[in-house]
This record gives structure tokens, C-alpha cells and sequence, in this order.
């Protein structure tokens, strides 16, 4: 028997209706003779309501709290699926992390699983029960409720298929991953197959259709993702070691809103000053992704670089408490991003997109690359023309 580790998004399961739907296609699933786990989230909204909520009450509403109002939107989803498989005649069971144990390093709001205990699972499906796991959550060494981050329910079903040695397919509302989001460029392709390096940059660098951290372990377990509509027989795509890649030099684009530019203007040009305000930041889990810096002028510079807008008046309260006073926040940037194994062996491609923007007088403010990708930081008026062109240059 195989087992089928399977999930699904938020609004696959967004009504009592669509609940209901994927738990034909769940038990469809194990009358074919497998073992079936399912991994959910919360229902349509239910993640952006509670915040709502607790904004309601405190503009900074203490992390620990706030895991623990969010973890119950994936409980709720998890018991309706289970009781919409036993309604239809067949054994299930849900499980929350605190059930599975599944141990995390204790980060509240983006959290990193560090353990899971099967055993209960494993017991489960041996006496024939489908699986229904809350997804996005996970217990500390404390015992306390601790999440995921966004798109957390990914690296939940992942890790689970990693350690049951199954399979993983993730279901959601779109038929695949497209060369560039279809809501943005209408003409995008989908693609059969791309690989774990591509995938893991598009998903870091904003692509929303799956959490990076899933990937990285599908990466490095060498667990094959199926991404797929939910309860839909339209052929999605799988993420894997590709080996036979095309020869074109750019496989995908994508674009995030999610992040501003602080630039510390004037700041002394000591490299051990530098070196702590950035630890710092790390210390604080506060991801920096561009940076650029100046000539130094009379000794002083001006940085910049990127974070998570969520992370902002943190970020802001590390630089002041180093004197940092002279800062410029831009909360509208779109980071821009061409990713493809491709770029490896063809030259070019920069310049071929460089060339594109300054035709088209699209400000580049910052600028990062590594092997196969190429960020820019641009105005968020500019993203849909700046996707149009490249995605129709490049052929995507």
C-alpha cells in the first residue's frame, strides 16, 4: 500500500460544500488502495479574520497569543473534512500538532519544524483510518503554539510525506505553476515540470503558490510535489530533479509587494558597526534580502536594503537603538525577479532585461543576482508593465 500524503489550501476548503467535495476525492483516493493523509488549512479566510480580529484589540498583539488564536482556524477545517469522510461511510481521525508532536523550534509566526512523532498516524492508517492533519502548526519545547508562516500548511504536508515515506501532492486553486502568475499576465504557460532550485528561488522571491520551506525539504529528501487543482482530473505540475531542462534561459517570473527599502542614510563606515546592526536584525528573525551600499564620503555611507513590510517597526526599533537615525522608508517597491537554471550557461540575460526596463523608463533602485536569478527592486506602478514585457520577451 502506498501512502498519499495530500493537502489542501484554503480555498479548496473555503465552504461546508467544497469540504465536502474533497472529501470524495480524499476517499476516491484510498478506495484506489492507498493510505491517505490529508493536510489542511484553514478555511477561505479564516487566517486574515483572526488577524483582523486581533488587531482589534492591540495594534501589536503579543506573538504567543496570536499563534495561539491562529492555530484554531486549521482545527476547525481538520474536524469538519474528518466528519465529512465518517458521513460518507469511512473511518477517519484529525490530529493537531500537540497530537503528532510535531516539535518546532519554538519561533512564533514562522517557526521551523525540528520533529514528528508518526506513531499515532502510522496506528491510524494500519486500522484503515484516512489522516486528517491541522496544517500550519506546531508545538514547542515549551509546549506552547507555534506557526508556520504564511503557506505553512506546504511544509507540513512535506515534512509528514518525508516521514512516511510518501508521496506529497498539493492541492489548490489553480491548475499548476505557471511561468508567471496567470492573474498578472493572462498568456503565462504552465509548466510540466520544474526543478528545486527554480522552484525554491520563485517561491522565496514571491511566487505564492508554495512555501518555500516545502520545497527545501521536498530538495532535500528528494520527495517529488505534485501541485494540482483540487478536485480536478486537469494535469498540474510536478517539482523534481530535472535534468533534461530546455534551453531557454529563463524558466520563470515573479514579483512581491510584501517587502519595503530602508535606507540608513550618513552612517559611519565601520565594518564591525555594520556587521552587529545586521546580526541584530537576524537575531530578531527578520529576513534581509537586497542590500546595497554606497562609496564611502568622508567616511560615511548609505545603505539599503530589503524586509518583509510585517517586520518593519521591529527592523526600525534595532536601527534606532544603534543611532540610526536618518532613515528613509520606501513601502512602494516590487521586487521583481527572473529565475531560471538556463542563466547558467547563457549570457545576456541582464543585459537583455536591463535594456528592457530603460527603453520603457523603469527605475531599477536595487539590484541582486546569483546563478540563476536576477532581482531588481522597482515601483509597484511599474510591475505589470515590467512583467508584460519581459514575460513576452523571454517567451513565457
Amino acid at each position: 500500500m502506498s501512502i498519499i500524503v495530500q493537502k489542501y489550501g484554503g480555498s479548496s476548503v473555503a465552504t461546508i460544500e467544497k469540504i465536502k467535495k474533497v472529501a470524495d476525492s480524499v476517499i476516491e483516493k484510498y478506495k484506489e488502495g492507498n493510505k491517505v493523509v490529508v493536510v489542511v488549512s484553514a478555511m477561505g479566510d479564516t487566517t486574515d479574520d483572526l488577524i483582523a480580529m486581533a488587531k482589534k484589540i492591540s495594534n501589536n498583539p503579543d506573538k504567543r497569543e496570536l499563534d495561539a488564536l491562529l492555530s484554531t482556524g486549521e482545527m476547525v477545517s481538520s474536524s469538519l473534512l474528518s466528519m465529512a469522510i465518517i458521513d460518507k461511510g469511512f473511518q477517519a481521525v484529525s490530529y493537531n500538532a500537540f497530537q503528532i508532536q510535531l516539535k518546532t523550534d519554538g519561533t512564533y509566526g514562522k517557526s521551523l519544524i525540528k520533529e514528528i512523532d508518526t506513531k499515532i498516524i502510522e496506528k491510524s492508517l494500519d486500522e484503515g483510518k484516512i489522516v486528517v492533519v491541522a496544517g500550519f502548526q506546531g508545538i514547542s519545547n515549551d509546549g506552547d503554539i507555534t506557526t508556520l508562516g504564511r503557506g505553512g500548511s506546504d511544509t507540513t504536508a512535506v515534512a509528514l510525506a518525508v516521514k512516511l515515506g510518501g508521496v506529497c501532492e498539493i492541492y489548490t486553486d489553480v491548475d499548476g505553476i505557471y511561468s508567471v502568475d496567470p492573474r498578472i499576465y493572462n498568456k503565462a504557460k504552465k509548466l510540466e515540470k520544474i526543478s528545486y532550485e527554480e522552484m525554491l528561488e520563485l517561491s522565496s522571491l514571491g511566487a505564492q503558490v508554495m512555501h518555500s520551506r516545502s520545497v527545501e525539504l521536498g530538495q532535500k529528501y528528494d520527495i517529488p510535489i505534485y501541485v494540482g487543482l483540487s478536485c480536478s482530473d486537469i494535469k498540474g505540475t510536478y517539482i523534481m530533479e530535472v535534468n533534461d531542462m530546455e534551453s531557454k534561459p529563463i524558466t520563470g517570473i515573479a514579483v512581491s509587494d510584501d517587502d519595503i527599502a530602508i535606507t540608513i542614510q550618513n552612517v559611519k563606515y565601520d565594518i564591525n558597526l555594520l556587521s552587529q546592526i545586521f546580526e541584530t536584525i537576524a537575531a530578531k528573525k527578520i529576513n534581509v534580502d537586497m542590500i546595497s551600499q554606497t562609496s564611502p564620503i568622508d567616511n560615511h555611507v548609505n545603505i539599503s536594503f530589503t524586509i518583509p513590510k510585517n517586520d518593519k517597526s521591529e527592523c526600525i526599533d534595532v536601527l534606532n537603538g544603534f543611532g540610526c537615525k536618518n532613515l528613509i522608508v520606501d513601502e512602494n517597491i516590487t521586487k521583481f525577479s527572473v529565475v531560471g537554471i538556463g542563466m547558467k550557461t547563457t549570457s545576456g540575460v541582464a543585459a537583455k532585461l536591463f535594456k528592457i526596463f530603460s527603453t520603457n523608463k523603469i527605475e531599477v533602485k536595487m539590484i541582486t543576482t546569483s546563478e540563476i536569478r536576477i532581482t531588481c527592486a522597482i515601483n509597484n506602478y511599474d510591475k505589470t508593465k515590467a512583467v508584460k514585457l519581459v514575460a513576452e520577451e523571454f517567451n513565457l
